[in-house]
């Protein structure tokens, strides 16, 4: 698969998914969740699904999402014009979590150098 092309597929996935979230999507528990980066793999079988979510328990929020990833593959085929639409696989995007830490202690540091 070409780089270019799938890059075009992971990012159509992760809009479409966040306004499937936003606005299509009626379970309250999954209102909450920001998409915010898809990966499909090279022979477009399978898409790792990154997210956030706010105000939820993000194991209950994952326990939803694949309870609910027929829907939302379902949902996708009908948006994304993709010959065959991936499994789609849930992944808590645990990158926003590591940068507030980073943040924080850099703060730390600049505040015990005063």
């Amino acid at each position: 698969m070409e780089a270019v092309k799938l890059e075009r597929f992971n990012n159509a996935f992760m809009e479409q998914l966040n306004i499937i979230f936003g606005t299509e999507i009626k379970n309250p528990i999954l209102k909450s969740v920001v998409v915010n980066a898809v990966k499909i793999s090279n022979d477009l079988s399978y898409a790792k699904v990154y997210f956030t979510c706010f105000d939820e328990d993000r194991n209950v929020v994952l326990k939803e999402l694949n309870e609910s990833a027929g829907f939302l593959r379902h949902e996708l085929s009908e948006k994304v014009d993709i010959r065959h639409t991936p499994e789609l696989t849930f992944l808590y995007d645990e990158s926003l979590e590591y940068a507030k830490k980073i943040e924080d202690k850099i703060k730390e540091i600049h505040h015990n150098e005063k």
